[in-house]
């Protein structure tokens, strides 16, 4: 008897670590992922290339941002809308925007400042700005 029950305590004991790992994976945030991913000057343009993750549960038909490019001293050198477009449920997009007459290492840091629009099925959305997780793979910044 006492076997049976240390044979079922070790039992529960050694699940909880998978129940743990099974819940938390179900209860992942939804989110919109956009990442900071490459940099190339091309023919004296700035070739900014985002990777964007559509990670909530709702295909985005049009997501477009207002976007803040700093210089490496930290004072504004622009301000434009990048038009992510079609955003669909986990599929990853590559957006390219370019910034005309700046090289890349003029670049300090870029600023997500807003939804300026997000559409799902025909009306404007709030999970643009509701859902917006920012990352960078290079050293220059993405903040919003």
């Amino acid at each position: 008897m006492l076997f049976c029950r240390l044979a079922f305590v070790l039992f529960v004991a050694g699940s909880l670590p998978f129940a743990a790992l099974a819940q938390s994976a179900e209860t992942a945030a939804p989110r919109l992922h956009l990442e900071l991913n490459n940099l190339q000057d091309i023919e004296g343009t700035c070739r900014l290339s985002f990777l964007a993750k559509n990670e909530t549960t709702t295909p985005i038909e049009k997501a477009v941002f207002e976007t803040v490019i700093f210089d490496a001293s930290g004072g504004v050198a622009s301000l434009s809308l990048f038009d992510f477009r079609d955003l669909p449920i986990d599929r990853a997009r590559v957006r390219q925007f370019d910034l005309p007459g700046r090289s890349c290492d003029s670049i300090g840091q870029a600023l997500i400042n807003g939804a300026n629009s997000c559409v799902v099925a025909g009306t404007e959305s709030a999970i643009c700005k509701d859902t917006l997780f920012l990352s960078s793979r290079l050293e220059i910044e993405l903040i919003g």
